[in-house]
């Protein structure tokens, strides 16, 4: 007997152990496909297990941006656009070829080195936080930022990126490698060396984004978790031989699936 003779319930069933990638590629082969693989009995087994929790934490809780016509609307939107959350300081949302969990942790909750006399924090339209912070001139470099293992998905190769711009009169940026490391604080730090250069700029946002480091596959298991001893994973980004510079303006740290993971 073909596919098409299976009942709707019978193919979302089969779809359903499936990724979101296979489920809009199976959508586009037959009419009969479609249906099923648009379903919300589909759509609702991809996100993970606490998007609701993570959803009742933006900043707006109570906006039209979270109601949505379907299951499978409701994934695209969460992959698309990244939603605020924890007060401004966090931003979620998901991978989209795997359903797995991606954050920024926002400029206003990371450490960044200096009194308030050298930096100043001002709003970019484009940033997807009110506020940025920008370093107005400084002879050296801390960046540091934290996240519980916990809120990241488990058996996961994860890797960190400084989210920033510089300023057009910025300078002091290539004169020096930055050392930039990543781990949890129940292991050792992985360090390589980086120039902050804008090559690596997103075209659609003008934002570039600095690769920490590759993050080992984390053991972050549910007994781990529910035993409290997941710890944080750590980042930073320091550059302290003295060189001044500025014009440094940092959005915040991105911490997502590495590619193919």
């Amino acid at each position: 007997m073909g596919m098409q003779w299976l009942p709707k319930d019978c193919i979302s069933s089969i779809l359903s152990p499936t990724s979101p990638g296979d489920a809009c590629r199976l959508s586009t082969v037959a009419s009969h496909f479609r249906s099923a693989a648009d379903s919300d009995a589909v759509w609702e087994k991809f996100p993970p297990s606490d998007y609701k929790d993570l959803i009742s934490r933006t900043v707006d809780f109570s906006s039209s941006s979270l109601k949505f016509a379907s299951k499978k609307e409701r994934y695209l939107r969460l992959c698309d656009s990244p939603l605020v959350i924890d007060d401004g300081r966090l931003s979620f949302w998901l991978e989209k070829q795997t359903g797995k969990k991606c954050y920024m942790i926002a400029a206003r909750a990371i450490h960044i080195a200096w009194s308030d006399e050298l930096q100043d924090w001002i709003p970019l339209p484009e940033s997807r936080f009110p506020e940025v912070e920008v370093l107005l001139g400084v002879t050296w470099l801390e960046i540091r930022g934290c996240i519980k293992s916990s809120f990241l998905t488990p058996n996961t190769t994860y890797a960190a990126y400084l989210v920033f711009k510089l300023e057009d009169n910025h300078y002091g940026f290539m004169l020096d490698f930055a050392d930039v490391s990543v781990g949890t604080n129940a292991s050792t730090s992985q360090t390589r060396s980086a120039f902050l250069t804008c090559e690596t700029r997103d075209k659609q946002s003008a934002w570039a984004s600095v690769p920490i480091e590759e993050i080992n596959k984390l053991s972050v298991q549910t007994k781990e978790v529910m035993d409290g001893d997941d710890g944080d994973l750590e980042t930073s980004v320091l550059e302290t031989r003295g060189f001044w510079k500025r014009g440094l303006i940092v959005q915040g740290i991105e911490i997502r699936p590495q590619n193919g993971n």
